[in-house]
C-alpha cells in the first residue's frame, strides 16, 4: 500500500483509516517546499516497507482548518500516532532510513510503554493534548 494524500475529498476515508488499529505516520508538508516535495518519494518508499501502516501526507496550508494549529516548525515534519496515543510529532531528517528506525521503534514498544512515554515530559503531554489526529479529523 503506498500513503494517502489527504484531500478536501477524501476526509471520511481517511477519518475512517485513521480509527484503524493500524500505526499513524503522517507527514506534514507544504505544497512550495522542496524538501517536502524531494521526501516524498522517500515517504512513498516507507509506506511500501510498512504495508500494515497507514501513512497519511498533509499539505499543512491545503488544510490550515485541520492542521494549523500544530507547531509546525520546519519540513518534513512528521506525526506518528497508534490509537490516542501521540508517540512521535517533529522535524525529521530528509532520510528514509531515519524515519524508518523510528517508525520500527515505535511499532515494536508495547501500549503501555508508549503510554508511559507519552506522560513523560511537558512536551509529549502536549503532543497528547494537540496533536493527536484522530481527534482533529473530528473537530
Amino acid at each position: 500500500m503506498h500513503s494517502t494524500t489527504l484531500q478536501a475529498d477524501n476526509r471520511a476515508e481517511v477519518a475512517a483509516a485513521l480509527a484503524q488499529d493500524r500505526l499513524i505516520v503522517a507527514c506534514l508538508c507544504a505544497a512550495w517546499c522542496g524538501t517536502c516535495s524531494s521526501y516524498r518519494a522517500a515517504f512513498e518508499e516507507l509506506a511500501m516497507r510498512h504495508p500494515e501502516k497507514y501513512f497519511l501526507w498533509v499539505d499543512i496550508e491545503d488544510h490550515a482548518d485541520l492542521v494549523g494549529d500544530l507547531d509546525v516548525e520546519n519540513f518534513p515534519t512528521l506525526l506518528i500516532q497508534r490509537h490516542e496515543t501521540v508517540a512521535f510529532f517533529g522535524t525529521m531528517l530528509p532520510d528514509p532510513n531515519v524515519a524508518n528506525r523510528l517508525i520500527s521503534t515505535i511499532a515494536a514498544t508495547d501500549d503501555a510503554e508508549l503510554l508511559r512515554l507519552a506522560g513523560s515530559t511537558a512536551e509529549r503531554r502536549d503532543w497528547q493534548a494537540q496533536c493527536n489526529l484522530r481527534r482533529l479529523m473530528h473537530a
